[in-house]
Formats: C-alpha cells, structure tokens, sequence
C-alpha cells in the first residue's frame, strides 16, 4: 500500500501499476486524514490510499516503480503478507500479472 496527497496521483499510479502488470488491481480509496511527524513538525493532510494487489515476487518492481514515479520525498511503501487467499482470486492475480 502507499499513500497520495491527490485522486489524480492516485489513478495515475494504479494505472502504471495494472499497465505494466505489476499489479492486478488497485484500490484508490476516498480522500482521509493522516497525521504524522515530518521533518520534526506534526502535519495534518488528506490523503488516498492505494491497495496494490500483487504478487511477492513483484514487490521489489512495484517499489521501484513506486520510489520513481511517486510526488513523496519518502513516499510510503508497505507490504502485508496475505495469510489465506481464494483459490479463484489468486488464480486471477497471476493471470493478471502475466505477460
């Protein structure tokens, strides 16, 4: 998952994203707040989170992807391992990552 300040990052990266068959979905969620500490100050902002639908062995492309196209100095980039995913879905995710 990562976070965008703008809808329209959002969709641009999710579209690179599933293009490029790094990922089979992404979720572009409404707008939230975040409150973290950068760079000493405590800021408040909206933002969008993206869930990326992937596979493991895309991770290290969807990060570069990621680390180049993303507006954050530091944009955030997490994976969490899915400990049960339905035979049909996953089959779907690797058709959708294949070239």
């Amino acid at each position: 998952m990562t976070t965008v300040s703008r809808e329209e990052e959002g969709v641009s990266l999710a579209r690179g994203l599933v293009e490029g068959r790094l990922a089979a979905c992404v979720q572009v969620l409404p707008r939230m707040r975040s409150i973290y500490r950068w760079k000493g100050e405590v800021q408040d902002d909206g933002e969008h989170l993206l869930l990326i639908k992937t596979a493991a062995e895309k991770f290290a492309a969807v990060e570069e992807y990621l680390k180049a196209n993303h507006s954050y100095d530091e944009p955030e980039i997490v994976a969490l391992p899915a400990s049960y995913v339905s035979d049909g879905y996953l089959k779907w995710v690797t058709e959708s990552l294949s070239l």
